[in-house]
């Protein structure tokens, strides 16, 4: 049983997959501080300098000032303003991720289109062309 369990961890999609948790969670981390540090900013300043976090309906009795004092009380609230900013996040990183996959797409169509360009192939000069035809004249004759 320890054989197959070093077997499936040596594996390479299970070394790749966690690589990509690893590096999926520090770009989660980059991410959450672009939206909730500069972009949230610069959105409140267009809204009026409105924080979305900051919205909510209370669906419990009495009143509160803000959604912290409302849950602190324990009283039932819909805070759609955090629902607004997790859609806004996820168009960020929606939209971060496009630019990442068409970047790596046309590097690698360019990587591709050099690599079948006829012009990268090695054309044989005179004396190549001269020095193999010499040599299949050459083992033409050590045939006969």
């Amino acid at each position: 049983m320890l054989g197959e369990f070093k077997k499936f961890i040596a594996r390479g999609n299970v070394v790749d997959m966690a690589v990509g948790i690893v590096v999926g969670a520090a770009f989660t981390a980059i991410v959450t501080s672009m939206v909730s540090d500069l972009l949230n900013p610069i959105l409140g300043l267009f809204a009026g300098g409105l924080d979305f976090a900051e919205y909510y309906i209370n669906l419990g009795d009495g009143e509160y000032e803000n959604l912290a004092a409302a849950k602190e009380a324990g009283a039932p609230v819909l805070a759609y303003g955090n629902f607004i900013n997790a859609v806004i996040k996820f168009v960020i990183v929606a939209f971060v991720v496009f630019l990442m996959v068409r970047g790596i797409n046309k590097a690698k169509e360019n990587f591709e289109r050099k690599q079948q360009d006829p012009s990268n192939t090695e054309v044989p000069t005179p004396k190549d062309i001269q020095l193999l035809t010499e040599i299949r004249d050459l083992l033409q004759q050590q045939k006969s």
